[in-house]
């Protein structure tokens, strides 16, 4: 069984990409607000929060399975192509993951959006599912912020 591994996942999503992309930027802010359920906060540490070298550290909501936080440093940040990449450098996932990156791209496609995030990790041992998890939980994400910025 492999120890490292990709996953990926697109979701379409009705808002411009514009739009979308302005709430990932401000993910610290948007993500409690409209994911409660999934989000007890967003605290940065270091920079902005968006901008490369910037550290957060992202608390889940409780009954969050496994994983209650994650302390993530931006590698790449793009506004023009509206594209992020982050690692995890910290928090409960490092119990599971040795490396853990993740990059979110907001591509235009009609008058909608789709929403592209991959991962890149390397389990601590081969008895660690891959995080299809985390994959399933970025879904659920960019489709209750997509729903939010129709209503508001």
């Amino acid at each position: 069984m492999a120890t490292t591994g990709k996953l990926d996942v697109e979701v379409k999503v009705k808002s411009d990409a514009g739009k979308f992309w302005k709430s990932i930027k401000d993910s610290a802010t948007i993500f409690p607000k409209v994911c409660s359920d999934l989000y007890k906060n967003v605290e940065i540490l270091e920079g902005d929060g968006h901008s490369v070298g910037s550290v957060r550290v992202v608390n889940f909501a409780e009954g969050s399975p496994i994983v209650k936080s994650a302390k993530e440093k931006i590698e790449e940040f793009d506004d023009a192509k509206k594209k992020v990449a982050y690692s995890v450098i910290g928090g409960d996932m490092m119990q599971y993951y040795k490396t853990f990156k993740a990059t979110l791209e907001v591509i235009p496609e009609g008058e909608g959006s789709v929403v592209k995030w991959i991962c890149e990790f390397e389990k601590a041992s081969e008895e660690v599912p891959d995080p299809n998890m985390i994959r399933d939980f970025a879904a659920n994400n960019f489709q209750k912020i997509d729903a939010y910025l129709l209503q508001a």
